[in-house]
This record gives C-alpha cells, sequence and structure tokens, in this order.
C-alpha cells in the first residue's frame, strides 16, 4: 500500500474541525480524485499529508513510513516521494521558468547551493527534459509572470516530476483555469498516473471526477463521505456530499 491515512483530524486554532476521523488507503497507480465543497477539508487533507498543515492527531503512513512522527531530515527525505501541484501555481513569479522547474530539487540540493542557484548538470538537464515533457522547454527562460495561467500550471507540474514522486498531491489544480484547459492539465496528470505515479487530486466539479478519477472520496464538512468507483456516484450519494439543495448529477 502506498499511503495510508488512519483517522486523521485537524482542528485550528479557532476551533474549527477541517477533518474528523478520516481513514484510506490508496495505492500504487491509482488516480483518486477529491471530491467536496469549498471548505470541505479538501485542502487540509492534501496538505496533512505532506505536513505543510500539522494534523492534530492520526497517522500518515508512506511505503508504511510514519510521516506523522517524522522530523528533520527523515521528514525532508520522505517529501521526496510527495509532488505538490497548487491552486494558485506557488511559483516565484519573478524567477524564470526553469529556476521555478529547479526548485522541485530542494529536497536533494543543500540549503546553501539552493540559496546560490547552484544545481548540478544532471539536475539542468532533468528540469530541461520536464519542461519538454510538458511543452514549456522554449520558455525555460522566460519569467513565470509571463506566462498564462495554465503555462504556470504546467511548470507547478514540471517542478513536481523533478522531485522523481511516487505520489503527486494536486490541490483544485484546475480551479484558476476555464474548461478546455482544465481538461489539459488534467491529461498531463493522468498521463503521469500511466507512467506509475499515483495521483490525489482534489476537484469540486463531479464530471471532471468522473471523466479522470479511478476512485473518487468525497469530503462534506471534515467527514468522509464517499469512497467508491466514479460510477458509484449516483444522485442520491452527490447530495450527500452537496447538500440536499444541489440540483443534479451532472451527465
Amino acid at each position: 500500500m502506498l499511503l495510508e491515512i488512519k483517522n486523521l483530524t485537524k482542528t485550528y486554532d479557532d476551533g474549527t474541525q477541517a477533518l474528523k476521523n478520516v481513514s484510506f488507503t490508496l495505492s500504487e497507480g491509482e488516480f483518486v480524485v477529491l471530491l467536496g465543497l469549498s471548505g470541505s477539508g479538501k485542502s487540509t487533507l492534501l496538505r496533512c499529508i505532506n505536513r505543510l498543515v500539522e494534523p492534530t492527531s492520526g497517522t500518515v503512513l508512506l511505503n508504511g513510513q510514519d510521516v506523522t512522527a517524522a522530523n528533520g531530515a527523515e521528514l525532508r527525505r520522505m517529501r521526496r516521494d510527495i509532488g505538490m501541484v497548487f491552486q494558485h501555481f506557488n511559483l516565484t513569479r519573478r524567477s524564470s521558468v526553469l529556476r521555478n522547474t529547479l526548485s522541485g530539487r530542494l529536497g536533494y540540493n543543500s540549503t546553501l547551493r539552493s540559496a546560490l542557484g547552484i544545481w548540478s548538470q544532471a539536475d539542468q538537464q532533468r528540469a530541461f527534459q520536464n519542461l519538454s515533457r510538458v511543452g514549456l522547454l522554449n520558455k525555460a527562460y522566460s519569467r513565470a509572470d509571463e506566462l498564462s495561467g495554465g503555462q504556470q500550471q504546467r511548470v507547478g507540474i514540471a517542478r513536481a516530476l523533478m522531485q522523481e514522486p511516487r505520489l503527486v498531491l494536486a490541490d483544485e489544480p484546475v480551479a484558476s483555469l476555464d474548461p478546455v484547459l482544465s481538461h489539459s492539465i488534467l491529461k498531463y496528470l493522468e498521463d503521469l498516473n500511466h507512467e506509475g505515479i499515483a495521483v490525489l487530486c482534489s476537484l469540486h466539479i463531479p464530471s471532471l471526477a468522473r471523466r479522470y478519477a479511478t476512485r473518487v472520496l468525497a469530503l462534506n464538512d471534515g467527514n468522509l463521505m464517499f469512497n467508491g468507483l466514479p460510477e458509484e456516484l449516483d444522485n442520491e450519494r452527490f447530495k450527500e456530499i452537496y447538500g440536499q439543495d444541489a440540483e443534479s448529477l451532472e451527465d
């Protein structure tokens, strides 16, 4: 089992319970979509997995190793296996596309060398390869803020690939994009998944989940409400996740 989440709970300082005893597993090769309304706990869950947010209680196991108990160098090593793609791209906007991509090697490079922008030839070659993979090799020396939203998200994918991850967490990666670009970005993630990288991707549009997911999880108010195949997500389940006032599951 690649990822095991056991009774994961997160309560913020203001008393908000973002996650309530959430448990599930994720196997090698899966493309799991996490559905739910804004505020349902999707982003918190993803960020607890790689400890960008500290869980209040519960356990995250990656390849049987306890991420929640790791510290320092051990956590840094574990994070190499977990790539992250962010909703708002999380790029250094005034830096080049190449430098943003190379930042995905921070877990392998010393802090000083990274700060000075000193990267090995092998890492630079890997960055060019990953930019080519997402169709942005010709933008390597452009500033990140000169790119469109879709292009910036592709840089985010290239950066995640620099880690050589076994799992990619994608936090609403298409929320800022129009429908055509949304499919483009999800197709890149799907291609990675077909190459053996597991994907856990939060979305809020059920039709996209049904198109790309091998399995669907759904949160409502911090509770795991659904864990099953995309085709099992019927109108009754849809209303449990999105509320009784929700119109119906999209065709």
